[in-house]
């Protein structure tokens, strides 16, 4: 448990705050499980149904960050969110990488969630690869594991669980609530999801999108920065959010259940999930800060493009995470920057298949990598 001075250090300065129901960020049409008799409680069953098939073992009985397993509404826990680049085109399987990281974290006593996103050009040490490399290419090495492994190693806080989506479930729950309202900061044009280009033309201004046009909205990074596009993440998911509380209609969860499908993997059980609405159930709306990593773009020897991290601001979320959880820092004291210790094998590795294209021809520059996890 948190002491009080970390109780009051996380009240000091909240920046971006939003309030906002947690559930909604990933599968809202939980929130309407337990709405009572009749229609209710067939939706109860069929979300059993379908998120228990979303449920994946990997082995992982509890981070290597904790002493002991946590419980939902026992602990504070963390949830780690993957989006992936994947669809019908490209077809990756286990090469498949992460397009979008963002970390929750859930205290149990004051009820409220941070939430930082990872720009998944972030140059880290993966260790899966022993070195460092984009921590968006830990998932094309070892899947979620390894992507958990790669959070952990670089925010020094355990992540608890995860749920990962592809693009399909992101449109097809957008479209379920037919549109979202956004205010487009600027005019674009980009790939749909199964990358044909130029299929979504967006003009700035409030509007509402349909799921490709959300999704769109949510991916290009061509316009502004990795940091501004995690913010425009973080905003669609709230914008999500609160449409799915605004519906009058039931049959529209019934609909999100059968867009989540198969294009949704966890590894909370139906029992776990159950267990985090509670957060919600006697104060519909919840405390939430949202926080992003600072740095800068970058470029390796081989002329891969990375987004370096500030080491001084990556310090701070540490800390504010680690409180948060009410968890102690590291003890570990050596540390040192190890981006030149790593520097020769991730360019190695970036030469022999994974160097990306950072052009503004193209809004998702992974398009013509190769996703070759083969080492020398």
């Amino acid at each position: 448990m948190s002491s009080p001075n970390q109780r009051v250090g996380r009240r000091r300065k909240k920046t971006q705050k939003r309030r906002v129901v947690f559930f909604a960020l990933f599968l809202p049409l939980l929130l309407v499980l337990f709405t009572g008799m009749g229609y209710g409680a067939f939706l109860h069953k069929k979300a059993e149904t379908v998120l228990s098939e979303s449920y994946m073992n990997d082995g992982r009985e509890k981070s290597d960050l904790r002493d002991a397993e946590v419980h939902p509404l026992e602990d504070n826990v963390s949830i780690l969110f993957m989006g992936i680049d994947d669809n019908v085109n490209r077809d990756y399987g286990d090469n498949t990488r992460t397009d979008a990281l963002v970390l929750a974290t859930l205290n149990i006593e004051d009820k409220t969630i941070k939430m930082v996103s990872i720009p998944r050009d972030s140059y880290a040490y993966i260790p899966a690869e022993g070195h460092n490399n984009k921590i968006n290419h830990a998932h094309a090495v070892g899947g979620p594991t390894a992507t958990i492994e790669a959070v952990e190693e670089l925010l020094d806080v355990p992540v608890d669980y995860y749920v990962r989506m592809n693009f399909y479930a992101f449109v097809d729950v957008v479209d379920a609530l037919d549109g979202i309202k956004f205010d487009v900061p600027f005019e674009i044009t980009e790939k749909n999801s199964d990358d044909k280009h130029n299929a979504v033309h967006l003009e700035p201004g409030m509007q509402t999108l349909d799921g490709q046009e959300a999704l769109a909205l949510a991916r290009t990074r061509k316009y502004d920065s990795d940091i501004e596009r995690g913010k425009r993440q973080q905003e669609v998911l709230q914008a999500i959010a609160k449409k799915a509380l605004s519906l009058n209609s039931l049959t529209k969860y019934d609909e999100m259940l059968e867009a989540v499908g198969s294009n949704m993997r966890t590894d909370m059980t139906f029992s776990e999930m159950k267990s985090f609405i509670e957060y919600g159930k006697n104060d519909d709306v919840l405390n939430f800060d949202t926080m992003t990593l600072a740095g800068s773009d970058d470029f390796l020897d081989s002329g891969a493009y990375v987004y370096r991290l500030d080491e001084i601001e990556l310090e701070a979320v540490k800390g504010k995470l680690q409180r948060h959880l009410g968890i102690e820092a590291s003890s570990d004291t050596d540390e040192e920057d190890t981006d030149s210790e790593y520097e020769e094998n991730s360019t190695e590795d970036d030469e022999s298949g994974y160097e990306e294209s950072y052009t503004e021809d193209e809004s998702f520059s992974s398009d013509e990598e190769s996703y070759s996890t083969d080492e020398e």
